[in-house]
């Protein structure tokens, strides 16, 4: 089937990474992506500074393509905001690419030219039939000899409601809660915030950047009132390593956080699951499972982790583990259950490959709800699939990867929130400390 290209699916760091190696492997390629731009999810966090340095954010075949262009890399060891990485990174590297990276081309399918997900015959002679929907609403079929899905999860983030589904009047409240971390510096977001009780929700580094964030305006802007709202009890392992962690952005911030909760910013409500968010007068009141209130809310800052996105693919076989949603062997590696000091053996195309040939799924995606990844082990994962479809089967199969150790049990990843309280009584972090039944009220701003 080398007559049909292979499609990538999703234009952020990993869909681009893999096309750059498909290229210098000399499979032809084309890369889909629904946004207007190429990473499109990125820039949603422009404001977000990355806590992996540009040493390890950049993919080696990328830079083996930018350089004869007169690109030159960012210093390694400074650290890339969302917006830095795409003006200086993705945005060069899918200008390099050139055709071969199509804009607001949305993937609403994938399936077996002829044969829906039931048929047997002709799975492996038929190539992959890839459905497009496009901006201007028109619809469009590509042929693929295989599909490297790179779409991501951060377009489905995780509810609120602790039972993976949103809470009693959750939907209802959309309109006050955000399931990022706000751009303050945006002065109409901003002034949606000063002088509000916010509650912020999640344990991971979103809600830990979001905590710093909050607290430097708590202290500039009187009124504001800020509770943090977490699944398990707080120890000092939700605050990261600190100094022990290899990557030493991800101590600080960490670091950072624990100052903020020390300083008295915020009011801490460990062991609190929201089941229901009921209006109170022109602002929220959130109830725990076990009875605890929060009461007197203005907005509410969701941080509690992101899942895959599998609607689209449900005429292709796939092998995923149950719990995570992840490929099933990947699983095994980074579930947060057994998962231990954020260490994740090196893995590739064995590991990815699925039931449908020609399929895979790759970076975050193939981590389903699990937090522990980073942009290098995607590199290393498209990587390995270029040289199994180039035919090199045993440099795909030579997969070397060393990350960083967070320093501490459970290490957390790159965007999610390690969904607090996942790990149960036989997990490396214990069960979930029991609620605190208090009530809380924000202070009258009169």
């Amino acid at each position: 089937m080398t007559e049909y290209p292979v499609v990538v699916i999703g234009a952020g760091p990993i869909g681009l990474a893999a096309a750059a190696h498909l290229t210098e492997t000399g499979s032809a390629v084309l890369v889909l992506e629904r946004g207007h731009s190429a990473g499109a999810a990125v820039a949603e966090w422009n404001h977000v500074r990355l806590f992996s340095p540009w040493s390890e954010v950049v993919d080696p075949a990328a830079a083996r393509l930018l350089e004869p262009t007169g690109w030159t890399a960012p210093d390694g060891e400074t650290y890339a905001t969302g917006r830095e990485w795409v003006e200086a990174y993705l945005g060069p590297l899918a200008a390099v690419l050139g055709d071969v990276v199509r804009v607001d081309s949305e993937v609403v399918g994938v399936a077996r030219r002829g044969r829906d997900r039931v048929v047997d015959a002709g799975r492996d002679t038929e190539p992959l039939s890839v459905h497009i929907r496009h901006s201007d609403g028109s619809e469009e079929r590509i042929l693929a000899r295989a599909v490297v899905d790179a779409s991501g999860t951060w377009g489905s983030p995780n509810p609120l409601g602790s039972e993976g589904l949103p809470a009693v009047g959750e939907r209802t409240a959309a309109q006050r809660i955000s399931y990022r971390v706000p751009d303050l510096a945006d002065e109409q977001i901003r002034a949606e915030y000063a002088g509000k009780h916010i509650v912020i929700a999640g344990s991971g580094h979103s809600a830990l950047t979001a905590i710093i964030t909050f607290a430097d305006l708590a202290a500039q802007e009187p009124g504001t009132t800020l509770t943090w709202a977490v699944r398990r009890g707080v120890t000092d392992e939700v605050f990261g390593g600190g100094e022990s962690d290899e990557l030493a952005a991800r101590g600080a911030l960490g670091l950072r956080a624990k100052k903020a909760v020390d300083d008295g910013y915020l009011t801490v409500v460990s062991g609190f699951r929201t089941e229901t968010i009921a209006p109170q007068d022109d602002r929220l009141t959130l109830v725990g499972d076990g009875g605890a209130r929060i009461e007197g809310v203005d907005r509410v800052v969701a941080l509690t982790g992101f899942r895959p996105d599998l609607s689209w693919l449900s005429e292709v076989r796939l092998d995923l583990d149950p719990t995570l949603q992840a490929p099933r062997f990947v699983a095994e590696l980074v579930d947060p259950n057994m998962h231990s000091c954020g260490s994740v053996s090196p893995h590739g195309v064995v590991e990815l490959t699925q039931p449908e040939p020609g399929f895979y799924l790759v970076g975050m995606k193939s981590y389903g709800r699990a937090p522990t990844f980073l942009a290098m082990t995607g590199y290393e994962q498209v990587r390995s699939i270029a040289a199994e479809l180039a035919g090199d089967h045993d440099g795909a199969r030579k997969v070397e990867l060393t990350l960083p150790d967070t320093g501490v049990c459970g290490g957390a990843g790159l965007f999610d929130d390690p969904n607090a309280g996942a790990a149960g009584s036989g997990g490396c972090c214990g069960a979930p400390a029991a609620p605190e039944l208090i009530s809380l009220s924000a202070p009258s701003r009169d």
